[in-house]
């Protein structure tokens, strides 16, 4: 493992390994210049997850695509044992599922059957749950959603989303700038598609909860994300103005400053929603934490990539194109002495000179103990 060095007084180093420079900031990650990585990574993800939802489709619940259900107490009985029983009563094609510890849900679509088919099916079902549970057919409930309300719950999704999205472009724009605004789409865009294709891969039930879980893991990729853009746009006004560095440069340097902190926040959030499938779902048997569960996970991580290695790089090669920062990057690329500004340096840089005269990069690892070096001196005097 590879080791950094940081000189705190003459005389004094002190040895970093990764995950010491990653915590003092003393990473150089070069998040933009390897994009088309990223890019790859994300577009092989996506044609996987868009190709299984063309040949296979969704496994939608029955609030989406209609559908009956039934549910019983039965605490001697397992899934194995309540799925054969409905199998034997007519059910093709049922999905069972423990609630709680306890309590058995199947659902199943029987709205193809004609009314007295339908009333039939449903009696043989009810009987065979009761003979599963051990008690009688007045335990087991029975519900029913017609293909018209699940027609008007997928409505009430695709609008949700659209608005959703509308309001992050209008305030991303008017907070910062329609080319973040763009590349945060992109970026929910993203996960979104990520976290449709690998529901279609997988065949997990999607139910609204399901649609809950997708609307929080875009609010929280957007929220990550918007943290990047606010130190881009710091050191936009600050560093960038120093004319040694080029746009790329400089978002590079603003991933590197917030990288632990992003890091942090995606484990506090994941480790939870992981605990919550391994222990809720698979220990104690809730499997209808999978549904909100699942999407969570898969959302965070797709959230907390995007936030990462699409977003910056996106913006960044967009905002390349501008003639400003064309013209700038041309300069800079032209210079003998181009100079590497880490983290550490930047904000010992800007804690003597202000924001605005703390431009100048400093070279790596002894540039930063040298800035340190000459504000104790300063101090003692």
């Amino acid at each position: 493992m590879s080791s950094s060095t940081e000189t705190f007084a003459p005389g004094t180093q002190k040895h970093y390994r990764r995950f010491g420079r990653l915590y003092h900031g003393l990473t150089t990650v070069d998040f933009v210049g390897r994009r088309r990585v990223w890019f790859t990574v994300s577009i092989v993800i996506i044609v996987l997850g868009l190709g299984s939802l063309v040949i296979r489709g969704f496994n939608l619940g029955i609030d989406f695509k209609g559908g009956s259900s039934w549910e019983v107490l039965a605490p001697n009985s397992s899934i194995s044992q309540m799925t054969n029983a409905v199998k034997g009563a007519g059910l093709s094609n049922p999905t069972v599922e423990k609630l709680g510890s306890d309590t058995y849900q199947v659902t199943a679509d029987i709205n193809n059957l004609s009314g007295a088919a339908q009333s039939a099916v449903t009696t043989k079902v009810v009987k065979a749950m009761a003979g599963a549970a051990h008690t009688s057919d007045f335990q087991v409930s029975t519900s029913s959603v017609g293909p018209t309300w699940g027609g008007q719950i997928t409505n009430k999704a695709i609008e949700a989303l659209v608005v959703f999205f509308i309001a992050v472009v209008a305030y991303i724009s008017i907070r910062f700038e329609p080319k973040m605004a763009a590349a945060a789409f992109i970026a929910m865009v993203h996960d979104l598609l990520v976290t449709v294709g690998v529901y279609s891969l997988f065949g997990f039930q999607i139910t609204p909860d399901t649609v809950i879980a997708i609307l929080t893991i875009l609010g929280y990729s957007l929220y990550d994300t918007v943290v990047v853009f606010d130190r881009v746009r710091d050191n936009t006004q600050g560093v960038l103005k120093s004319g040694e560095l080029t746009y790329s440069d400089m978002v590079n340097l603003s991933m590197n400053q917030t990288l632990a902190r992003s890091i942090n926040t995606s484990l506090v959030a994941i480790l939870p929603v992981l605990a919550v499938l391994l222990i809720g779902a698979d220990l104690l048997g809730a499997t209808t934490l999978q549904n909100y569960g699942v999407a969570l996970f898969v959302g965070l991580m797709s959230g907390a990539y995007s936030s990462i290695f699409i977003a910056s790089p996106l913006l960044a090669w967009m905002k390349e194109r501008e003639p400003r920062y064309r013209d700038l990057a041309a300069r800079v690329t032209t210079r003998s002495d181009r100079r590497v500004l880490t983290a550490t340096s930047a904000a010992l840089a800007g804690a003597q000179m202000g924001v605005a005269g703390a431009a100048r990069p400093q070279r790596l690892g002894s540039s930063s103990a040298a800035i340190q070096a000459r504000a104790r001196k300063r101090k003692r005097r």
